[in-house]
C-alpha cells in the first residue's frame, strides 16, 4: 500500500486509543475544505513511506501504540488496502478507517472480513448539495447510501461526520443530513478550519461560533442520539 504521510503518535484520531496515523494517496473527491490537498492533487510527487520503517516502529512501540488509523486521501482507492489491514490484524492492532463512503463495495469487504474496528465516514452535505461539497459535478448518492446502510447494520463502532463550512452549510443542511443518517449511533459536527484548504478562497471564511454549532447539534439531535461538536 502506498503510504504518503505518517503521524507516529496521536491521542485524538482514534477515540480511546494511542494511535499511529497513516495517510494514503489520491482521492475520488475534490472537497474544497480538504486540508490534505497535496495527497489529493499531487500524490505522485510525495515519497512513499518505507514500510519496513513503519513495521519496525510498530514492533518497538507495541504496548504503547494500541491502534492504527488509515486516512487519506481516500484509503479505499488503494487495491492493497485489504491485504495491508490483514497484516495489521495479524500483528494485533485495532484499526480505524476514515472514508468518504464512495466505494461501498470495498467497505463491504472490510466489514465482512472483520478488518476494521472503527469507521469514520464523512457525510459532506445533504444529497442536493453533495456535488458542491465533494467538488465534482456528478455524485451518485446511492453509493453513499449503501455505505451508510452498511455501517448502520454493522456492530462495529462508527461515526458520521460533517465539516460545517460557513455560508456553504447551515442549520437546515445539518438537520437534513441528520435525517438522512437517522438512527446513527454517532454524528460529529466538525469545526471548519480556514488553513491550507484545497480551495484557497475558503481561507477568507471565519468559522461559525460555538453557539451556532451547538444550535445545529441540537437540531440534529432530533434524528441522531449521539451528536457532538468537535474542533472548537
Amino acid at each position: 500500500m502506498k503510504i504518503k504521510g505518517w503521524v507516529r503518535t496521536s491521542l485524538i484520531d482514534y477515540p480511546g486509543h494511542i494511535a499511529t496515523v497513516l495517510f494514503t494517496a489520491g482521492c475520488n473527491f475534490l472537497c474544497p475544505m480538504c486540508h490534505n490537498s497535496e495527497l489529493v492533487l499531487r500524490p505522485d510527487q510525495l515519497p512513499d513511506l518505507p514500510q519496513q520503517e513503519l513495521w519496525s516502529f510498530l514492533s518497538r512501540r507495541a504496548g504503547l501504540v494500541d491502534g492504527v488509523v488509515i486516512t487519506g486521501g481516500e484509503p479505499t482507492l488503494d487495491p492493497d488496502l485489504p491485504s495491508f489491514l490483514r497484516q495489521l490484524r495479524t500483528a494485533g492492532f485495532p484499526v480505524k478507517l476514515d472514508t468518504n463512503g464512495y466505494r461501498p463495495q470495498v467497505l463491504a469487504v472490510l466489514l465482512e472480513e472483520g478488518l476494521v474496528d472503527y469507521v469514520a465516514m464523512d457525510v459532506k452535505a445533504p444529497p442536493d448539495k453533495y456535488p458542491l461539497l465533494a467538488g465534482r459535478e456528478n455524485v451518485d448518492c446511492t453509493r453513499l447510501q449503501r455505505s451508510i446502510d452498511l455501517l448502520q447494520d454493522s456492530a462495529i463502532s462508527c461515526e458520521f461526520r460533517t465539516t460545517v463550512i460557513p455560508g456553504w452549510l447551515d442549520e437546515e443542511d445539518v438537520e437534513a443530513i441528520a435525517r438522512w443518517i437517522a438512527g446513527a449511533r454517532s454524528y460529529v459536527l466538525q469545526q471548519f478550519r480556514p488553513q491550507n484548504t484545497l480551495d484557497p478562497a475558503l481561507a477568507a471564511l471565519s468559522p461559525y461560533p460555538l453557539e451556532r454549532l451547538e444550535g445545529m447539534a441540537a437540531r440534529a439531535a432530533q434524528w441522531v442520539e449521539g451528536v457532538t461538536v468537535r474542533g472548537v
